[in-house]
């Protein structure tokens, strides 16, 4: 596809990097010369120095328009003006970022009357993304599928786990459970392990299965924890107010700090019901007065990476709650979790990315074969993906044991059309209106067709 992204900031570098490795011709626009520069000299794309919001700019990138434009500028007008001068020049599809909650009540009118089709809130994605892992605390992150069917969760093995040493044949004969271990990261290696692999401490483990049997699952081990009740929240950010919206109608008890007592006046008015404390978030005193060691969940929303992983770690140290912070630096990021500073780490940029990535991937429909949900992981080195078989599909009805799949392929579940959910054996075979979820480690799919040999 011919597609143009305007703005090449994080968001539009990841996504860059990741359309240009899947074959896509792309051209990046920035007003920063530098950033086009860097992207050119990097990636083999084209690129246009300028206003993504202006005509010439945007015709000098494909005369007559492209498939697809996404603008991830850090204006959120930039970006639907560049997504409504794109579609006078004829392109297909435009995806803005955009962060203004104002902008969300004219959804509608930006659809209809500005041929938007679709926009990405990096600050409320983020939200709905800690909120998932507070429901089931368990997981250091956790995506979903077939509709809620079948869940895939972030697991890491620390010392004294139960499931240290245990070879994975013995682990679904012993705990008489229909879940599947579907990928391991251990250090830098990644592997799609078979009922030989023992797993080990240390080791990071992603688990698929329906909803239910990941709590059986875990209750089995001795290891569940019940959906946090009491949230302590740092930070009063735009991104605190969408997570703080979404925990009060879980009815979660919450506690919100920040030292500027005019976001913190907007935030009490806001959201009746929170307790929200003026202070100094660093200062120990008054995480202890307000019951930290209390709490079932910590979330660091400040607009520091740094202070995020201290008060986390901190909040690790004296309470052994679910803590999740909000990280953008993927170098960063990288440190706090390889060495288990800190449990769970958001950033809205890899958000942003993924969503943007899920709807690209939904436009390259072929063979009947319908990508609905991708899903990252691992630095972007796993992908896990949701596919609809469609009525082409060559190996319906043969059974799994007799298909070959590529390597680093892994057919982890299927959701019959009756909403059925299966961790598939080698007798199972995919029919027509399946669900099916698939997992690689290897080259990037758009295909159904593309898992076998």
């Amino acid at each position: 596809m011919k597609i143009v992204i305007v703005g090449l900031g994080k968001v539009g570098r990841a996504l860059t990097e990741q359309l240009t490795a899947e074959g896509h011709d792309i051209v990046g626009i920035d007003i920063n010369p530098d950033r086009v520069e860097s992207i050119v000299n990097v990636f083999d794309v084209r690129g246009v120095p300028g206003n993504g919001g202006c005509y010439e700019i945007q015709s000098e990138a494909f005369e007559n328009g492209a498939d697809l434009l996404v603008a991830t500028t850090s204006s959120d007008e930039i970006n639907i003006l560049a997504c409504l001068v794109a579609k006078k020049i004829g392109t297909r599809h435009t995806i803005a970022r955009i962060r203004n909650p104002e902008y969300e009540k004219q959804l509608r009118f930006m659809r209809q009357e500005l041929g938007l089709s679709m926009f990405v809130n990096p600050e409320k994605a983020t939200a709905r993304e800690i909120s998932r892992v507070l429901r089931f605390p368990n997981a250091i992150k956790l995506e979903q599928f077939c509709r809620g069917r079948f869940e895939l969760i972030e697991y890491r093995i620390n010392p004294g786990n139960p499931l240290c040493g245990l070879q994975l044949s013995d682990l679904y004969s012993n705990m008489h459970v229909k879940l599947l271990v579907c990928a391991v990261a251990r250090g830098k290696d990644i592997t799609i392990p078979d009922g030989n692999f023992v797993l080990e401490e240390g080791d990071k483990v992603y688990l698929t299965a329906s909803p239910q049997e990941l709590e059986n699952f875990f209750r089995r081990l001795g290891l569940f924890k019940g959906r946090a009740s009491n949230v302590m929240v740092v930070g009063a950010s735009r991104m605190a107010y969408y997570l703080l919206k979404e925990l009060r109608d879980m009815h979660m008890h919450i506690t919100l700090i920040d030292n500027d007592p005019a976001r913190c006046r907007d935030m009490s008015e806001r959201l009746p019901g929170v307790l929200v404390i003026q202070g100094d978030a660093a200062d120990s005193e008054l995480l202890n007065e307000e019951g930290l060691a209390e709490m079932d969940a910590f979330v660091a929303l400040t607009g520091l990476d740094e202070t995020n992983i201290i008060l986390s770690m901190y909040a690790a140290q004296l309470n052994s709650c679910k803590v999740v912070a909000k990280i953008n630096r993927s170098s960063f990021a990288d440190l706090a979790t390889a060495n288990g500073m800190v449990d769970s780490v958001v950033s809205t940029g890899d958000v942003t990315a993924e969503t943007i990535l899920q709807y690209v991937r939904g436009m390259q429909n072929s063979f009947g074969s319908n990508i609905r949900t991708l899903h990252r992981a691992v630095s972007g080195r796993v992908e896990i993906l949701e596919f609809n078989v469609g009525p082409d599909i060559p190996f319906v009805g043969t059974p799994l044991k007799d298909l070959t799949l590529k390597k680093g392929m892994l057919i982890a579940g299927i959701v019959r059309a009756n909403g059925q959910t299966l961790i598939p054996s080698g007798s199972d075979s995919l029919r027509r209106g399946d669900d099916v979820v698939i997992v690689t480690t290897g080259t990037p799919i758009t295909d159904l067709r593309e898992v076998v040999e």
